[in-house]
């Protein structure tokens, strides 16, 4: 993994500071280790993986309600699923939730989260107010980060395109594989130079990893834009018939993608129809080799 700002995982059982649970996870993995790797011939692995722009736990109606978003995930029966607009304590429109956290609870999931904006509290002895990116997976998670990509700050006024974290990276183990899982939330704006600076950001990140690699988020720009075409030199747009993402009611766009390195096999893919977000998920099922990691 490139060197980046850190930031806890969380898992549901039990909550532990990140060193304690790499060491932990490191004697786990030391017997799977000491068996040696899996051979060039082992077969593929089923990983079935999504992404889902939660809009702060609110859906289409507007209306805050995390036990609605969390019943959308379940309904996806994914194994590692990508989350974009989650809060953190961030402010009265999500009840100050820890959304990370509550979402792993409620789905007995593991969870890391990774900020884009880590604020002060709203008042005194209050929790710092975050905003950003999670990933939930079913899977041990053996190591995540938080990296800098290109972003135009929504928090400051005059903002100009500087490094800001938010784009997460976390390796879960599969069975033997060790697969990286990226989400990643691009900029909105309708001038596409931060986008395609965050782009060439990300292949960055990912040119210094080996193994298979995923890559999930909201893009805010659909598959065929020019300032993504550099990410499929490198990689494969997993739904490109899944149908459109946004807005969830009426679907216009696909800006929600599901992408994977040539290594993985795409076996299924779709759009899933529901409106407890502003945004549709994509849920993508995929074999993963066990080997080149």
């Amino acid at each position: 993994m490139k060197p980046g700002f850190r930031c806890s995982v969380r898992p549901v059982r039990p909550v532990r500071a990140a060193a304690v649970l790499a060491a932990a996870l490191l004697a786990t993995a030391a017997p799977a280790t000491a068996a040696g790797a899996p051979g060039p011939d082992a077969p593929a692995v089923p990983l079935r993986v999504a992404t889902y722009n939660i809009h702060a736990g609110a859906g289409e109606d507007q209306v805050f309600d995390l036990d609605r978003t969390a019943a959308a995930i379940r309904d996806l029966r994914a194994d590692v699923i990508g989350l974009q607009e989650v809060d953190v304590h961030w402010g009265a429109r999500s009840d100050f939730t820890d959304e990370a956290r509550a979402l792993a609870e409620k789905l007995d999931m593991r969870v890391f989260f990774a900020p884009i904006y880590d604020l002060d509290p709203a008042g005194e002895g209050g929790e710092r107010r975050q905003y950003g990116v999670a990933v939930l997976s079913r899977h041990p998670v053996l190591d995540a980060e938080n990296h800098e990509i290109t972003r135009l700050s929504t928090q400051t006024p005059d903002p100009v395109p500087v490094p800001a974290p938010g784009f997460a990276e976390v390796v879960v183990g599969v069975r033997g594989a060790r697969v990286h899982v990226y989400t990643t939330h691009l900029d909105y704006r309708a001038d596409p130079s931060v986008r395609a600076a965050q782009v060439a950001d990300m292949l960055g990140v990912l040119a210094a990893d080996r193994g298979p690699k995923i890559l999930v988020g909201d893009f805010n720009a659909e598959a065929t834009a020019p300032e993504l075409a550099p990410l499929w030199e490198r990689l494969r747009d997993a739904a490109p018939d899944g149908g459109g993402t946004y807005p969830a009611a009426v679907p216009v766009k696909r800006i929600d993608l599901v992408t994977v390195s040539p290594d993985i096999r795409v076996t299924g893919a779709r759009t899933v129809a529901t409106e407890a977000s502003d945004h549709r998920p994509v849920v993508a099922d995929l074999r993963v080799p066990r080997r080149g990691h």
